[in-house]
């Protein structure tokens, strides 16, 4: 083990974009399909891991959505968030905040309390097992109309308390963020903390609209902001905090050389770039494989890779105070490792 992998491994870590349908693992989805009497159209776990090749993001999508449909009850929705926040345990993660899908669900009669009962059931036992923080967002699938995401935060209402923040995912391109303008103001009325996917395979102009329509608290991906000078300029003055996924980025072909991958460009430029994995059991990785893969192939020195986790903090949605002990957390580590 070189002396920056056992440096990545030790880190402190905060991760801001994770689907929790998207770690959904294999072996997991094997055993939910069985327990629920669910056949799938793989043979076994090796078949499957052969599918996940994607060359964009709709292959992908097409597999992820077949795949979440062995979710069907709480202590299923329980296991997979359970699962998530044991294996990031393992990695030093000390914060999450993970996205889910309730119209995913609800389109196929799982109802939205189902999901949200087992996920924020598993999210508060990792607490008091692992002492992991996390926080909830609801995302509207963009794909559907806004109608179907105003009747989503209809019934998010009753579970206020829960959900910290509202995003948008899904498949970008043809599904502008100005498609949801109004659903989002609702939200923010509603006293919600706002993202939205924008400039991942969507153009520089969707992280506009993300901005000067949605309002977001924060910008998911936003790789393609580097297109644009005067977006870039902006992004780096109002520090708008960019959740970006490497590994992802390079499994859905937006990357096609890590060597290549513009978050080194980010750091240099003083954009607020942090560390994420998405949707880790489909993309090879989960937040330590994200910040090994950036590590080796730009390059990083261990100040880059501190600047990462320090960016992961600032940006998340904790307050003041779990940001001091998180960042006190983070600077003992890195002091003791030597870092500035």
């Amino acid at each position: 083990m070189t002396e920056m992998q056992r440096f990545i491994e030790g880190l402190p870590k905060t991760e801001l974009h994770m689907h929790i349908e998207g770690s959904l693992e294999p072996e997991l989805m094997f055993e939910l399909a069985k327990r629920n009497d669910i056949k799938l159209p793989y043979a076994s776990v090796e078949e499957v891991r052969k599918a996940y090749q994607f060359t964009e993001l709709q292959d992908f999508l097409d597999i992820y959505y077949q795949g979440m449909g062995v979710l069907q009850t709480v202590q299923d929705f329980y296991d997979l968030t359970m699962a998530y926040m044991t294996k990031i345990h393992a990695q030093k993660v000390q914060h999450t905040e993970i996205f889910f899908d309730p119209q995913g669900h609800t389109e196929r009669g799982v109802s939205f309390e189902t999901a949200i009962d087992g996920i924020t059931r598993a999210l508060k036992d990792a607490e008091t097992e692992y002492g992991i923080t996390s926080k909830l967002i609801m995302c509207f699938l963009r794909h559907l109309d806004e109608l179907s995401a105003e009747r989503t935060l209809d019934t998010a209402l009753s579970f206020k308390t829960r959900i910290a923040g509202v995003g948008l995912d899904s498949s970008e391109l043809g599904h502008p963020p100005s498609k949801f303008q109004n659903v989002f103001a609702r939200a923010k009325s509603e006293g919600f903390l706002l993202v939205a996917h924008a400039g991942e395979e969507g153009p520089p102009e969707y992280v506009k609209e993300a901005l000067d329509l949605l309002h977001v608290d924060r910008l998911d991906h936003g790789n393609r902001s580097l297109e644009d000078d005067g977006l870039t300029a902006r992004l780096i003055k109002e520090q708008m905090a960019l959740t970006v996924c490497p590994l992802s980025n390079y499994k859905l072909a937006g990357v096609t050389d890590m060597t290549k991958h513009p978050l080194k460009k980010m750091l240099d430029l003083g954009l607020k770039a942090t560390i994420n994995s998405d949707d880790p059991a489909y993309f090879g990785g989960y937040m330590t494989e994200n910040y090994l893969a950036v590590a080796d192939a730009l390059d990083l020195t261990k100040e880059e890779i501190a600047t990462l986790a320090r960016n992961g903090i600032e940006a998340s949605f904790c307050d003041e105070d779990e940001k001091i002990v998180l960042m006190a957390k983070l600077n003992s580590y890195l002091q003791m490792n030597g870092v500035a």
